[in-house]
């Protein structure tokens, strides 16, 4: 499989790349036509610098964040981020600032959670949340519900690749979409046209990555 993988530079920086697989892949909670490969991207802490710097263009002198939450292994990219946004500088509105970033539990009901030791930093703040990829927007979804339960609010939401343009009339922030691949499609894992046409599921995958069947 992995020789089917295709490199595609970010159209504003070309030091920012993914690989994507295009096949029939199932997730948990749907099935898509595309494996999209951000393992440098989350790894390696030149690249996300560079996508850290990215996103933080969107957000500099427009939102106010007191917390970064990070889903799906983005931490390094969220304490670049972190920086990027508080970084002194007359047009920063979070310049000098010292922005928590933090990553939720999930308990045994698949349900995120926070400890009492983090919940300070999530009551009556002002959240950005961080997440690898929205495909059908369920992860935002139950971030929000989180989020909500501790009384943080939602100010804005950053994504590597996103298939959906927002949440809520939340604008998603991203280095990728759905327009950067050619024809991308999320099934319903009930109603999949590749598995209606007979094609084999390659792989189940998930934010650590890709099982081959």
């Amino acid at each position: 499989m992995e020789t089917r993988i295709i490199e595609i530079k970010s159209r504003t920086n070309s030091k920012i790349k993914i690989g994507v697989i295009p096949g029939h892949f199932a997730t948990n909670h749907s099935h898509v036509n595309y494996y999209v490969d951000m393992t440098k991207i989350k790894t390696h802490h030149a690249i996300a610098k560079e996508t850290a710097r990215e996103l933080a263009k969107a957000y500099i002198s427009t939102l106010s964040v007191d917390t970064i939450i990070c889903l799906e292994g983005t931490e390094i990219i969220g304490a670049f981020l972190a920086r990027e946004l508080a970084k002194e500088g007359h047009t920063s509105i979070n310049s000098g600032k010292d922005i928590c970033v933090i990553t939720p539990e999930t308990n045994a009901n698949n349900q995120m959670i926070f400890r009492d030791n983090i919940q300070k930093d999530i009551f009556g703040k002002q959240i950005l949340l961080l997440i690898s990829s929205a495909s059908t927007g369920k992860t935002i979804n139950r971030s929000v519900e989180c989020l909500q339960y501790y009384n943080g609010h939602l100010a804005g939401i950053s994504s590597i690749f996103s298939a959906i343009k927002d949440y809520n009339g939340i604008e998603i922030n991203s280095i990728f979409s759905s327009d950067d691949l050619n024809s991308y499609e999320t099934m319903p894992a009930n109603h999949c046209k590749l598995c209606e046409s007979g094609q084999k599921v390659d792989a189940i995958i998930n934010s650590f990555g890709y099982s081959k069947i």
